[in-house]
């Protein structure tokens, strides 16, 4: 009993805290009698002896035991405390399994096993308005989810459809909290919610006039707050109609319900007044709201549009103090010096590596480069318009450009101002700029060295573009654009395979780089490395997919590697990027026409034709072509036009004359071969036909016809014995000097005899020393020949492109008149 302490009342409420119970020591319980006692008997298995705090209405209450205990001394603490000699209480430790009801001998069950399994758990009734209302709230905001999901992977009709199904049901829910009673407790948010996702994705689907509908439910109800903030949308849409005072209107209207606390707000609203009225050609209305913008908070977007406008009114001045606040703007990013790694702190570059490629660096260097862009464009811009000549003006951009935060921008400058030398074809001056920068830092004298050597190589002044293509490669071996200029150097010299050296280097520097990736496809092309410039080429056209000179190309290599059907395919997606190129089509004819394909080949010749009507090829094919096909009315007027194109070509009036006098008209086929006979009177052939055509028809100019033709002839014999002597009398000289001794002199005269046949046969394929045109070797015919339109012989099929030569109407019949190139 010494270490039992009775709480008795005390004045102090709080003290007695930090006494000290040993009773509570569960260290020592090895040494308490009482509790080994009642571990070893049966007193553990006792119900729980109930004792209350002194004071209670029972406090002094005798308890009664097995034991004949009279009496229960108070605890003074909450957890009672055992006593020895009495039994051990069984509250404390109820969750254990312990329960006042346990008989003698019960068996120890903490987890209830011994009652079974538990009951199922009761249902959910859904079947109640609350349930209903619930489920169909979530549906709603499945849906409302869904359109945005789905809009944000550019399915934007899905996108509509869900978020009309989610107005569907949303109507149904307020429908049901109706029937239901329950009124008060309609969602606001989620009627706005479901309206305003409506609204927006008919304005994605540019379905203006719904979406504006929309946009009204939610601003005319006043139970949504800030719903006036929507007008900026309605007035994005009037934009887009082109509907700008409209779109001036609500904006203003927004920017009224807009308080001044939403300060980025206001000027992003402002930004697009200005814009609109730019539209609208109301520049001095612009430069108001812009020039706002600029003084209470100034952005390089807003700054240039400032320019844009001062540069249309023709304001020098506030141009140039535009131009010095935009380059003076400050773009709230870190300096590169703190991506450098250190070489002391380790965990310091650890983070540095970190952190240099994250979003937020890269949104850096996006805004920088946007400011770049501006501030280049602004000065080419304004260059020649803040000054008396551009030359000068461009100096002032430089100035000031080099006294701000961009210093590195003034050489880009320099570049530029050479550049507008070129465009205004002042080449020298431009050269003279270029030249500037060869005492200049690595960077920018690889660029103008790169700009010179392909100057030079527009001029066709190769040695000059080799010297600074190799500069400009000395000074930055890394620069794709200077190798490239180094392998058209060499390119031209017919190196191909040391300019493909260069094109690949050019590549392992820039992967992207597509014009080494095209001129090393040129150089294996040339090299008649076929395979290989496909494979170049196919590499190209999946980076360019619409780009018609990589798709002509690969029809080039696989005509060259005799697969047509793949050339004519890719020539089809040329035609697809470029419909009207007479050239393309010309190709496709002759692809056709070398399959057998006549009438394919005929539409696309024909189409050509259209586009480009001087193709003497396409003209002479499409002739043939009807010719072939017995319709020589039709091919008439295609060698008229030919006529018209070479008018000293004597081949093609007399084809136009055959084409009469095969078509039965006699009459117009004399009046042509007259006029052919007036402006080439030696012409053999027209003679000829004059003289049969005026038998046939009994004129009596067939005797004064034949007496020219037979003087012509006789003409024409004697140039040709004067050719042939003249030729064998040169080459009996050269022979005799040669030789230096006499031979065996038949033998010498046979030998200058055959080689003068072979010579004279070769000159009469050439036109004489007083004739205007070309003339071929003329069939030997009677002219005495009285039938003019006699069986016509079979044609030769020919895949080729057709050729009409003059001297195949040497004979009275058509049936030689097509002949392969």
């Amino acid at each position: 009993m010494e270490n039992v302490h009775l709480a008795v009342e005390e004045d102090d409420l709080y003290s007695g805290y930090n006494d000290y119970n040993l009773t509570l020591d569960s260290e020592e319980l090895e040494n308490n009698a009482g509790f080994q006692q009642a571990v070893r008997t049966s007193h553990g298995r006792r119900p729980p002896m109930t004792a209350k705090f002194p004071g209670t209405a029972i406090g002094a209450r005798p308890l009664a035991t097995s034991f004949g205990v009279s009496t229960m001394r108070n605890s003074c603490l909450k957890n009672f405390l055992f006593l020895d000699g009495a039994a051990r209480p069984m509250t404390a430790v109820r969750a254990a399994g312990y329960t006042s009801s346990m008989s003698r001998g019960s068996n120890f069950d903490p987890l209830g096993q011994s009652r079974g399994p538990a009951p199922p758990l009761e249902a959910k009734n859904e079947d109640t308005p609350e349930e209903k209302i619930k489920i169909l709230e979530k549906k709603v905001n499945d849906l409302i989810e869904e359109s945005c999901m789905a809009h944000s992977a550019g399915a934007s009709q899905l996108a509509l459809e869900k978020a009309k199904e989610a107005g569907r049901k949303e109507r149904a829910l307020a429908r049901q909290r109706e029937q239901a009673g329950n009124t008060e407790q309609i969602c606001l948010d989620l009627t706005y919610s479901v309206l305003l996702n409506l609204a927006n994705q008919y304005a994605n689907n540019e379905m203006f006039p719904e979406a504006l509908n929309s946009y009204q439910v939610i601003v005319r109800n006043k139970m949504f707050s800030n719903a006036g903030r929507l007008k900026v949308n309605m007035a994005n849409i009037y934009f887009k109609q082109k509907n700008y005072p409209k779109a001036i209107k609500f904006y203003r209207m927004a920017l009224d319900q807009i308080s001044n606390a939403h300060k980025e707000v206001r000027i992003k609203i402002m930004q697009n007044i200005g814009v609109v009225f730019v539209r609208m050609g109301q520049y001095s209305d612009a430069i108001t709201s812009f020039e706002h913008i600029m003084s209470e908070s100034p952005n390089i977007r807003t700054g240039f549009n400032l320019i844009l406008c001062y540069f249309a009114v023709g304001d020098r001045e506030r141009m140039k103090k535009a131009f010095q606040k935009l380059i003076s703007v400050p773009l709230g990013v870190d300096d590169e010096d703190k991506y450098l790694p250190s070489t002391d702190d380790s965990s310091a570059n650890m983070v540095v590596e970190a952190i240099k490629n994250d979003k937020l660096h890269q949104m850096e260097r996006d805004l920088k480069l946007l400011a770049e862009k501006y501030i280049m464009t602004a000065a080419k811009l304004i260059a020649p318009a803040i000054e008396t000549s551009f030359a000068t003006g461009f100096d002032w951009c430089v100035d000031m450009v080099k006294s701000s935060q961009y210093v590195e921008l003034a050489n880009d400058l320099e570049i530029n101002k050479a550049i507008t030398y070129l465009r205004q074809r002042d080449f020298n001056q431009a050269v003279e700029t270029l030249k500037t920068f060869e005492k200049k830092d690595s960077r920018v004298k690889s660029a103008a060295a790169t700009n010179l050597s392909f100057l030079y190589f527009l001029e066709k002044d190769y040695e000059q573009a080799d010297r600074y293509a190799d500069l400009a490669m000395n000074a930055d071996r890394y620069n794709p654009a200077a190798l490239i200029n180094k392998g058209n150097t060499v390119f031209v010299k017919n190196d191909q395979e040391k300019a493909a050296e260069f094109y690949k280097e050019a590549l392992r520097n820039d992967s992207c780089c597509t014009e080494a990736l095209y001129n090393l496809g040129l150089a294996y092309k040339r090299q008649n490395r076929l395979e290989e410039a496909l494979d170049c080429f196919l590499k190209l056209h999946a980076i360019l997919r619409n780009s018609a000179q990589v798709m002509y190309q690969l029809a080039s290599l696989y005509e060259l590697l005799e697969d047509p059907q793949q050339a004519i395919d890719w020539l089809m997606k040329v035609i697809s990027v470029t419909p009207t190129d007479p050239h393309l089509l010309a190709k496709l004819g002759e692809l056709h026409d070398g399959e057998g394909d006549k009438s394919q080949a005929f539409q696309y010749y024909y189409e050509s034709f259209r586009y480009f009507p001087s193709n003497i090829d396409v003209i002479e094919w499409l002739g043939a072509y009807y010719i072939e096909t017995q319709f020589c009315e039709k091919a008439i007027q295609y060698f008229e036009r030919a006529t018209l194109i070479q008018p000293s070509q004597v081949k093609w009036q007399l084809v136009v004359a055959s084409c009469y006098r095969r078509s039965g008209n006699y009459q117009k086929a004399l009046e042509t071969y007259k006029d052919i006979h007036r402006k080439f009177p030696e012409n053999v052939e027209c003679l000829r036909f004059l003289v049969r055509l005026c038998t046939d028809m009994g004129l009596q100019e067939v005797q004064d016809y034949a007496t020219r033709l037979k003087k012509v002839e006789k003409m024409r014999e004697i140039r040709e014995q004067r050719v042939k002597s003249g030729r064998e009398g040169s080459a009996r000289g050269r022979r005799d000097g040669r030789e230096g001794s006499a031979g065996s002199a038949d033998s010498g005269h046979s030998s200058s005899s055959t080689r003068g046949e072979r010579l004279s046969a070769r000159m009469r394929s050439l036109p004489g020393s007083d004739e205007p045109y070309e003339t071929s070797s003329p069939k030997e015919l009677d002219a005495s020949y009285v039938d003019p339109l006699g069986p016509q012989a079979e044609r030769p099929k020919t895949g080729a492109k057709k050729r009409v030569e003059d001297d195949d109407f040497a004979d009275e019949e058509l049936g030689d008149d097509l002949l392969p190139e």
